[in-house]
């Protein structure tokens, strides 16, 4: 990993899909070592972020960069360095991958993209399936095998093996069975950290944000409305998004966020 905390830094965002602004006028900042959950209620705008963030989607108005170097406009000869540095997560787990391909050589693809880019790998694929609780058999399944569940955890597996800067994840283990969310989430958490990675969580799971962050950004009316440690939004909630999920959730008001 870089020596120097890397920085994404969005100003102004503004997207949409023709009808009303999905975003309009987002910032946000996120730094190795920060772990961030973005909070909101289904269609608000938090998986479009995410694509914004993580340079597959361009907005209409405004800028993503990483330390410095335009998200989405990156030059050529920087491409491979950013996308290495950067990893999203998708909800759908893997994306663009050929299902032909088995677990080991998809790792060891992974592993071979983030030396191309000049990051530092352990080359460890029993290591990588470890953290999202998957056993060694796992190597000779072909990805087009896999559950919904699987390919999410796969997924995870990929992006953190790179040792990338910065994580985006949104809603990571939404097919995940729930026996497995909990073991899996603790070793995510641990190695972000361990490493120094930042992360940023998408999620409407106040379980999966109370176990996975520390700040949460609540995202409503198309930017960030209120900010801050879960279980205190939950408690004193400023705005009606925020008041209604607070009131849906009396348990996490008082204690421990429901699974």
């Amino acid at each position: 990993m870089s020596a120097t905390p890397a920085v994404l830094q969005a100003t102004d965002l503004h997207a949409g899909y023709g009808g009303p602004p999905v975003l309009a006028g987002v910032n946000l900042t996120l730094r190795s070592g920060d772990a961030i959950g973005l909070l909101g209620r289904s269609g608000v705008g938090k998986s479009t972020l995410v694509e914004i963030l993580g340079g597959a989607m361009r907005a209409h108005q405004g800028h993503v960069t990483l330390d410095g170097v335009p998200v989405g406009k990156t030059p050529r000869h920087r491409r491979k360095e950013v996308k290495a540095r950067l990893r999203t997560v998708h909800q759908n787990g893997i994306a663009g991958v050929d299902s032909q391909r088995t677990v080991e050589q998809t790792i060891l693809d992974a592993f071979k993209e983030a030396r191309r880019a000049g990051r530092t790998t352990n080359n460890d694929v029993e290591a990588a399936l470890a953290v999202v609780g998957l056993p060694i058999g796992f190597v000779t399944r072909r990805v087009g095998t896999l559950s919904g569940g699987e390919r999410q955890r796969i997924a995870i597996a990929l992006a953190l093996a790179t040792r990338p800067d910065l994580l985006l994840l949104d809603e990571p283990l939404t097919a995940v069975d729930q026996s497995m969310r909990e073991e899996i989430a603790d070793d995510i958490r641990a190695l972000v950290r361990a490493d120094g990675i930042g992360l940023l969580v998408a999620s409407h799971d106040v379980w999966l944000l109370d176990r996975l962050t520390d700040r949460v950004l609540v995202l409503a009316e198309g930017r960030i409305v209120e900010s801050g440690p879960l279980r205190d939004l939950l408690r004193d909630p400023q705005h009606p998004d925020t008041q209604q999920l607070a009131e849906s959730l009396p348990e996490a008001v008082g204690g421990r966020p429901p699974r």
